[in-house]
This record gives C-alpha cells, sequence and structure tokens, in this order.
C-alpha cells in the first residue's frame, strides 16, 4: 500500500469511528437501545449420501455393482456430532446374501493424505493412466476401466480420515482434533462400526488394506476394533508397511536406518545403472547387500568412534560398490547416508534427483551444490492426473460433491500429528512411534488373523529390509508368525504404477482373501 493511499485509509477510518461514536451516543441520549436478537440455532450436520448403478468387466464375467458416495456423522461420548466422514463404497449388487460377501476397508497414508491414490490407481473400478517411472504429461488425463478390480472378491469401502477429502469436523469439534495416533484410530473404528452395522455386515469376512502410514494405522485400528467392539478381522493387507518408526528415522546416534536402508540403496543404483560393475541379477545382488548390511556394515557402524581409517575405507569401498556413491563422498559421511543426501547424490552428475516414494522416478536438480533433494520428482510427477481424475470422476459419475473442495492430503494434519500412542505397559521411556505391539496383540487374540505384506524394492520412503526386520522381531510364537505373508514387486512405495506389478499386486491379495475368508 502506499504512503497516500494509507493516509486515506487511516482518514477514512478515523471519520468511520467518530461517526459511529456520535452515532452511538446520540442513541444513548434519545432511544432506549433495541433488545439483542437471540442467535439462530446452528443447524444440525446432515449426512449424505450419492448412490449409482455400474457394472464392470473382469475376466469373462461382467459384474454388476453400486457406487455410494457418502457422509457418515461422527458423535463423541455425550451424543454430539463431531464429524462427518467420507466414503466411497463399491457393492456388488447381484450377490444374494451380502452379509456373507467379504468386505475391505481401504485407505492411505500421510498422515494427512485421503485415500484418492488407492481409489485412483489400485482396486476400485475406475484408474487414471500414468508414464510409468516418468512424469506425466497435464491434462487432459484418461480414466479407464481398471481390470485389476478387486470386486470380484469383496467388496470395497475407501475412506477418507477427517480433515482429507471431504471429510471434515462439525459443531464444537474442529479437524485438529482427529489428528493423532489414538484420535485416528477412534473415528475410524467409529466409522467402520456404523458402516458394518447400518449394512448388515457382521457376518462378512471383514480386511483392512492400509498404504504407508495406513499400514501404521491398521495395526492399531484391528486391535481397537477387536478389543473394543469384538470386531474380528481375517486379513489385514499392509502395503509399503512401516509399524515402528525409529527404523526410517535418521536420528543422530542411531545407526540401525542406515542398515536397513542400504538393500534399498543398493536396488536403485542398480536400476539407475551407476554401478561399476552391474550385475545381470537384481535378486543376486540385493542378497548379497543384504548380507553385508547385517554384517561388516552393521559391525562397523556399532564401532563408532573407535572405528579405524583403514577399516573405515576397506567398508567405504564395499559401501560404493553396493550404492554407486564414491569413497570419498562416504568416507566424508562418515559411511552414514541419510536419504535427502541419497537422493541428491546419486544422480548428481546427471543433474537429477532421484525419487523417495519411488526410486525408479527422477527429476531435474536445480541447485547442483546442494545436500539434500529439494523434491520428490515421484510426488510431483502423479499428484496432478491424480488430483484431477478424481475430481472429475466424483462429480461426473457418483454424482457427489459438485459444490465441496476435495483435499487429496493436508500438510496441517501431518505437522501438527499427534505421535503420543500406548500399547501394553513397556518399561522405559517413550521411543519413535511404534505399534508393533498392537498388531502382536491383535494377532495373539485372533490366531486366525492373517497379515500379508507388500514390498516394492524400489521404495526408499518404507525400506524392504526394514520391514522384514520388524516381521522377523515381533516375538510370536512359531505358528502365529506363518500367518505373516511377504510379497515384493519391482516397483516403489506405489507398486501399482506400474502395470505388470498392478496385475500382481491383485493377483496377491485375490488369493490372500479367499484363503483369508476360508
Amino acid at each position: 500500500m502506499s504512503i497516500s493511499k494509507h493516509c486515506r485509509f487511516l482518514l477514512a477510518l478515523a471519520l468511520s469511528s467518530a461517526t459511529l461514536s456520535f452515532g452511538v451516543q446520540a442513541q444513548d441520549k434519545d432511544t432506549k437501545p433495541a433488545d439483542k436478537p437471540a442467535d439462530a440455532p446452528t443447524p444440525a450436520p446432515k449426512e449424505e449420501s450419492s448412490v449409482t448403478d455400474h457394472s464392470i468387466k473382469l475376466g469373462s464375467q461382467t459384474i454388476p455393482y453400486k457406487a455410494t458416495a457418502a457422509t457418515v456423522l461422527l458423535k463423541n461420548e455425550k451424543d454430539e456430532p463431531i464429524a462427518l466422514l467420507y466414503s466411497t463404497a463399491y457393492t456388488r449388487s447381484d450377490v444374494k446374501d451380502p452379509s456373507t460377501r467379504p468386505i475391505a476397508f481401504v485407505y492411505n497414508g500421510g498422515p494427512g493424505s485421503a485415500s484418492v491414490w488407492l481409489h485412483m490407481g489400485s482396486f476400485s473400478p475406475k484408474r487414471v493412466v500414468t508414464v510409468n517411472a516418468d512424469a506425466t504429461p497435464p491434462a487432459p488425463y484418461r480414466l479407464t476401466d481398471n481390470a485389476n478390480c478387486l470386486l470380484d472378491k469383496t467388496d470395497l469401502v475407501f475412506v477418507d480420515p477427517v480433515g482429507t477429502g471431504f471429510s471434515h469436523a462439525v459443531g464444537k469439534a474442529q479437524d485438529k482434533d482427529f489428528w493423532g495416533v489414538d484420535q485416528d484410530v477412534k473415528s475410524l473404528a467409529q466409522f467402520v462400526n456404523t458402516y458394518i452395522s447400518r449394512n448388515n455386515r457382521w457376518n462378512s469376512p471383514k480386511f483392512l488394506i492400509g498404504e504407508s502410514y495406513g499400514t501404521f494405522r491398521s495395526a492399531a485400528l484391528s486391535n481397537y476394533l477387536q478389543s473394543h467392539d469384538g470386531m474380528d478381522f481375517n486379513g489385514i493387507v499392509l502395503i509399503s508397511s512401516v509399524l515402528d518408526l525409529g527404523t526410517i528415522s535418521f536420528n543422530p546416534g542411531e545407526d540401525m536406518p542406515y542398515v536397513f536402508y542400504l538393500p534399498s540403496y543398493a536396488a536403485t543404483a542398480w536400476y539407475h545403472k551407476v554401478l561399476k560393475d552391474r550385475p545381470d541379477s537384481l535378486a543376486g545382488f540385493l542378497e548379497e547387500a543384504r548380507n553385508f548390511a547385517q554384517t561388516g556394515y552393521l559391525n562397523a557402524l556399532v564401532k563408532g568412534a573407535k572405528l579405524g581409517a583403514t577399516e573405515k575405507s576397506e567398508v567405504a569401498k564395499q559401501l560404493s560398490r553396493y550404492t554407486g556413491l564414491s569413497e570419498d563422498y562416504l568416507i566424508k559421511a562418515d559411511l552414514r547416508v541419510n536419504l535427502p543426501q541419497f537422493m541428491k547424490e546419486l544422480q548428481r552428475s546427471r543433474g537429477l534427483t532421484t525419487g523417495r516414494l519411488d526410486a525408479r522416478f527422477s527429476g531435474y536438480s536445480y541447485d547442483l551444490l546442494g545436500e539434500y533433494a529439494e523434491y520428490d520428482p515421484q510426488d510431483t510427477s502423479i499428484t496432478g492426473p491424480f488430483t484431477a481424475a478424481f475430481n472429475t470422476y466424483v462429480r461426473e459419475e457418483l454424482k457427489f460433491g459438485q459444490d465441496k473442495v476435495y483435499h487429496t492430503g493436508s500438510d496441517d494434519a501431518g505437522n501438527n500429528w499427534d505421535w503420543k500412542h500406548r500399547s501394553g505397559d513397556n518399561f522405559g521411556f517413550p521411543g519413535s512411534p511404534n505399534v508393533e505391539g498392537d498388531l502382536i496383540q491383535a494377532m495373539l487374540t485372533n490366531p486366525h488373523l492373517q497379515i500379508e505384506v507388500e514390498n516394492g524394492f524400489y521404495d526408499l520412503a518404507t525400506p524392504f529390509y526394514a520391514t522384514e526386520y520388524t516381521m522377523e522381531h515381533l516375538g510370536l510364537p512359531e505358528k502365529l508368525q506363518k500367518n505373516i505373508h511377504l510379497q515384493y514387486y519391482d516397483a516403489g512405495h506405489m507398486m501399482y504404477l506400474r502395470d505388470e506389478d498392478l496385475a500382481k499386486l491383485k493377483t496377491n491379495i485375490a488369493n490372500f482373501i479367499d484363503s483369508a475368508s476360508k
């Protein structure tokens, strides 16, 4: 604002204030003030829904289904409305007795992410077409029937937590009231319970399918629903899993994350062909990387400041063979290269930054002298098409949300998440957020509960070796340990972005649902 405009603004404000003051004085002198009108009652929040009929051809069969885009009202212990939670449900409509048909609740992670990614990329009847391992050009985007839809095996309910999608707090509540490990679980548990009861699905085989933080959520949610509501689950699908956030946190003095990331660094270096002596077989190379990570590399890191220069140089030489990073860089990093550094350094000479969610993706680097990656090329490559596709689809085909804003994610939720969570009585002080105890308890109390774990070799957000370590250190009885099944894909965090791996993912989960529903 210019000085002259600023002066005129102040003058107008002063005149307005004087007039207002004079008017009030005159009113006090000549008349009695009018009674203050009573506040109009706030209208009660209402649920909304839109039900449309569709069909899809999967293999040799044509499946009719109903798509229900709707909000469900959540209430607190005082029966006061606190949130409207949005979901999109796909239910097969030619089933005589839906009460015994499998049903799966599906969500993404973040925390603070809507379910749009799994919704538009994996198992729903529609899927947006994107470019494999590269940036998808701008609109117009193409939405297509999804040949790998799971409707031939289970009904599907895609859920958006409060503060994402069309879900939001109502009444006296605020979105931030739901942003926390336990707050999130409690709200989604109420939604699941309400949906199951309203639709007579208590006798249906039940599944949770979550991705990333959604796997963290699934462990806690399954335990809560089983212990609090008596709702047992047949199976849980963990897509790109993390149950202990300490395994992916590069905190000072913590060496294990570097160990857990090494095989994923090796896979990434192999994919981008930056290795000096690149082997033909990725599988064999990764087995070597796993072995080195848990032996020579771990032993060196454990020595800390006592590690001698000669041994450090030898370890750096081996690390260079697996990661493609120079020995000099590795020594300067004290053998510890965190994720943003690796993303920046691996293809620095090419002027490229390596992807985090999917390391197969690359993008242009701006600061070639920078130490840390400035962005995630995978994330920026798919956000546009997924956002546009769902916004078009939900309004045109599902007939919902014409005057609403769909939030694919909430940075506020992620940045203000309450990470406090207590699961069992543990000795010591609180550490990194961890829900391993929830999964352990859920499996102990429900010994038939099956767990399917989907891992992408090029996932640098939740590395597969960290997941293997987690699943092998739950301390379960041998019979329960056999209920955990690990699957692998030649893709990243969102393995369904690669057509071949989406087909493989569909087959694996379909077989898992069949087996766990018996």
